[in-house]
């Protein structure tokens, strides 16, 4: 059968931008999309794990302006990715363009509304990304994970649509009906960029082991980089702590499984991950975040009593203090659990639907 509409999807180089881009690609392929993934050298770093999807890498880097050198060359350089992006449009011709955010999305949707073709952005934290802001003005609409997001001007907040968060979809559809907490062990699932895992590889089995010492038996899955997999080794073994650790997983859910908590950085879609699993989390914001909105999207599902949050600084002091409360007092999780099941993505990819079919439907 041949492919009636082309998209393209827009993704930075992190992967709270690239991961969304992926779950949405497959979705478009399910719907008999051609696809075509756009990012950069950073973004395929995440991207080269998903070796059934057609991917592009294009140059791009931020936009500077710290002094009128630093302008001067990134104007210049911004001009040539939307050249290089006009070529690609033009000789793929897609239906439609998705932005998913982050610089490396910027020079293509730019491309894509010269050259009249449908532009649909896509934030899914709670403060609008940088890109995003010089993009509304271009967009025919503008999904959201959530209408809390701040930063759309009023004038553009009827393109705003309200879909929810776009994960993966076995994630939506996952149940924890077979698992059984084991009251007398607390199973901790520790996640984390590259900068997180380094920070909770120094940080994290230090509280651990002062769990162990205060009678509270703990097992360890935890993400960490490939350099710090023996340094790990070395203290659970000597200190008699139980772990798995791993580099990546495109298949978290294999973890999701055994936890009965997870620690984590505030991305968007890792927070969205983990109360669609309902697994009770410590939100962990990273604090040099753009605009602080990690710590806006943790704040946002603390306060919905989906999750606890201790800031990096307060780690050390309080993170002990909390896994103490959780281990002597069961229904502490049991309470994060119940207000997670009340909370579903289930309906984002149909909510997608109804969006392509009014904007590829809509007139110029």
């Amino acid at each position: 059968m041949s492919k009636k509409y082309k998209a393209v999807i827009l993704v930075g180089g992190t992967g709270g931008h690239v991961f969304p881009g992926c779950n949405l690609a497959k979705h478009l392929i399910e719907m008999n999309y051609n696809v075509d993934l756009v990012s950069d050298k950073r973004g395929y770093k995440y991207l080269e794990k998903y070796k059934d999807l057609k991917i592009t890498i294009l140059p791009s880097k931020p936009f500077l302006n710290r002094n009128l050198i630093s302008l001067f060359f990134s104007s210049i350089f911004i001009c040539y990715s939307i050249l290089r992006s006009l070529i690609f449009l033009i000789a793929n011709r897609p239906t439609i363009v998705f932005g998913m955010g982050g610089y490396a999305s910027f020079p293509m949707s730019i491309a894509a509304s010269f050259l009249k073709i449908k532009l649909i952005i896509y934030e899914n934290n709670l403060i609008l990304g940088k890109a995003n802001k010089y993009l509304v003005t271009l967009a025919n609409k503008i999904m959201v994970s959530s209408k809390a997001l701040k930063g759309i001007p009023k004038k553009h907040q009827y393109k705003i649509i309200e879909i929810g968060n776009i994960i993966n979809k076995e994630i939506i559809n996952f149940s924890k009906k077979n698992f059984k907490r084991d009251n007398r062990k607390l199973n901790i699932l520790i996640l984390g960029g590259s900068q997180a895992a380094k920070i909770f590889a120094e940080t994290l089995p230090q509280i651990f082991q002062k769990c162990l010492e205060n009678g509270i038996n703990v097992k360890i899955y935890q993400h960490c980089l490939k350099s710090q997999n023996e340094k790990l080794k070395i203290f659970y073994e000597k200190n008699k702590i139980d772990y798995d650790i791993f580099n990546f997983s495109n298949n978290l859910i294999n973890y999701f499984s055994k936890v009965d908590l997870a620690i984590t950085r505030s991305g968007s879609s890792i927070l969205a991950e983990l109360t669609n699993a309902n697994i009770p989390f410590v939100s962990v914001p990273l604090p040099s975040s753009a605009d602080n909105h990690q710590y806006l999207n943790a704040l946002y599902y603390t306060q919905k009593n989906f999750a606890f949050l201790i800031e990096e600084k307060d780690l050390k002091n309080k993170l002990f203090n909390l896994l103490k409360e959780i281990y002597d007092d069961n229904s502490v999780l049991s309470r994060i659990e119940n207000n997670q099941r009340q909370f579903s993505d289930k309906n984002v990819f149909k909510n997608i639907n109804q969006i392509l079919k009014e904007v590829i439907n809509e007139k110029n």
